[in-house]
């Protein structure tokens, strides 16, 4: 019987210590995962910054483009009227 309850006891502590072994070895794998994670999400914002800026420079280069083309079409105008003031005349 002492040895029944001897052997409970000791099953008991191993199990014990290996729960405190295990909870410690999951906090370390719980830190290494949160670097993991900070160090992914400081990616995705520069990749994010990085389309952004490409996507102001593009309504740039399109907002020149349609002031281009907004002048081509004034000066046209231009002409026209001053073809119709002579015809008038």
């Amino acid at each position: 019987m002492k040895k029944i309850v001897l052997s409970i006891v000791a099953v008991m502590f191993m199990a014990s210590f290996s729960s405190l072994s295990f909870a410690d070895e999951m906090g370390k794998t719980k830190e290494e995962m949160k670097g993991e994670m900070k160090g992914e999400k400081e990616k995705m914002k520069g990749e994010k910054e990085k389309m952004k800026g490409e996507m102001k420079g593009k309504q740039e280069e399109m907002k020149g483009e349609m002031k281009g083309e907004k002048e081509k079409m004034k000066g046209e105008m231009k002409g026209k009227m001053g073809e119709m003031g002579e015809m008038g005349k």
